[in-house]
């Protein structure tokens, strides 16, 4: 795990991002934020998304790995998106149970979470322009882990069965 992922306990997981503003599309900061989330996703190694909360940039805006908003098996070769300030403009009215949900701020924890099935997002890419993706099953899940690490949510707020894997691979109740 990178050192450079916060986990649990860092104020800036519970804060609600703020917007990027306009002023930032094009500027050197804002793509060295992209670049260390892309940094730190590649050597996360159950990674398919990052959220700039969790490498301590309180601004709204998350990457999704290429593969995993594919649908493809992992490659590294897929270009990774970015989604600033995004919205859930549409979700199903079926929701489902995920199991053995995780987060890289929560390490080695994993939980039972309720999300919506699917899930549409509007977004900027990193020049600004504004897009739309929709996705199921994992791509929806990842949506809405996502934006809620931008309303300062963990996935352990909501999540029951919680359990964590020790490092002989045992699983122990998570409290």
């Amino acid at each position: 795990m990178s050192d450079s992922i916060v986990t649990e306990g860092d104020p800036v997981l519970r804060q609600k991002a703020q917007e990027v503003p306009a002023e930032m599309f094009g500027t050197k900061e804002l793509a060295d934020i992209v670049r260390r989330m892309g940094e730190a996703l590649r050597v996360a190694p159950h990674g398919v998304a990052i959220a700039a909360p969790q490498i301590g940039v309180p601004y709204r805006l998350f990457m999704v790995r290429g593969f995993a908003l594919e649908g493809n098996e992992r490659n590294d070769e897929d270009p990774d998106v970015v989604f600033i300030n995004p919205k859930i403009i549409k979700q199903s009215r079926k929701k489902v149970q995920v199991h053995g949900e995780g987060c890289l701020s929560v390490p080695d924890v994993y939980g039972t979470v309720v999300r919506y099935e699917k899930a549409k997002v509007r977004a900027l890419d990193a020049r600004g322009a504004a897009f739309e993706r929709g996705g199921s099953e994992l791509l929806a899940e990842i949506f809405q882990h996502e934006i809620d690490h931008l309303d300062g949510v963990l996935f352990i707020d909501t999540a029951t069965h919680l359990k964590k894997e020790l490092p002989n691979g045992e699983f122990v109740d998570y409290a």
